[in-house]
């Protein structure tokens, strides 16, 4: 079995044993392992167009806002933008930045059709540590993995 394969099905086991409603879960490194391996998946970040700008961002992953800076309200367009921008059949795997947001944007995939929707866990900036930081503890950034600044 591929390395691919293998993180697909801790994925979905991972998402059978949480109860989750949609297709997986994966940690920023199995979801980089599977966005360099596979030629139909993406990442698409949910954070806002100022998270992009000021924390930074994942290289080629699609850029759709579920929730708009600076009053946090829902994009109404969200699922237009997402169907618009990644197949349906694709292996989509949702960011933000620490989980939340993201797990709710696989929710809302998964409940449209996207088969393959999954949550990347821990988020961008992790989980806050001790001192209420993030950017320490884990996430994609502690993980190492490319991202660029806004």
């Amino acid at each position: 079995m591929s390395q691919a394969n293998e993180i697909l099905q801790t994925a979905r086991s991972r998402a059978q044993s949480q109860g989750l409603a949609y297709a997986g879960a994966v940690t920023p490194s199995e979801a980089w392992t599977l966005f360099q391996s596979l030629s139909a998946v993406h990442i698409v970040d949910v954070r806002t167009s100022a998270e992009w700008q000021w924390v930074g961002i994942v290289p080629d992953a699609e850029l759709i806002e579920w929730k708009s800076y600076p009053g946090m309200a829902n994009n109404p367009n969200f699922l237009t933008q997402l169907k618009t921008q990644v197949d349906p059949e694709a292996v989509v795997m949702f960011l933000c930045r620490s989980g939340a947001r993201s797990h709710d944007a696989a929710m809302l995939a998964a409940q449209h059709g996207y088969t393959a929707a999954m949550n990347i866990l821990e988020g961008f900036e992790g989980d806050k540590d001790a001192n209420e930081h993030r950017s320490s503890k884990n996430g994609w950034k502690v993980a190492g993995l490319p991202w660029k600044q806004g």
